[in-house]
């Protein structure tokens, strides 16, 4: 099992959520998140003056599939998160040694 951290741009979340229902990945967490890469944030101004927006709002999809799934998972992001601009995000894959199903006690993969 593998569990699969994407952090991509807030207007991508609804295509990827969509995408993933319709290939049968329907678990997932969101959180909103700040931070970045090379893009190294932005420029902004305000009454006026000019000020550094250093950590740039994004949304970290987290979803625990299959190892079977996971190119599909990982394909279905990529192809709706990419806009081929720079801040488009980053996919990470962790391993999971174990998932637990807490109202039915359910482990493994079928808890999933």
């Amino acid at each position: 099992m593998k569990k699969v951290e994407a952090i991509v741009r807030h207007f991508k979340l609804e295509d990827i959520k969509n995408a993933l229902a319709e290939r049968g990945v329907h678990g997932m967490t969101i959180c909103e998140v700040r931070g970045f890469g090379r893009q190294k944030g932005h420029t902004e101004m305000y009454r006026g003056t000019e000020y550094a927006v250093d950590f740039v709002p994004k949304v970290k999809i987290e979803v625990v599939v299959s190892d079977a799934n996971l190119p599909l998972v990982l394909d279905t992001i990529m192809r709706s998160a990419q806009t081929g601009q720079i801040g488009d995000g980053k996919i990470f894959v962790h391993e999971l040694a174990n998932v637990i199903r807490i109202r039915t006690g359910e482990t493994g993969e079928d808890a999933l």
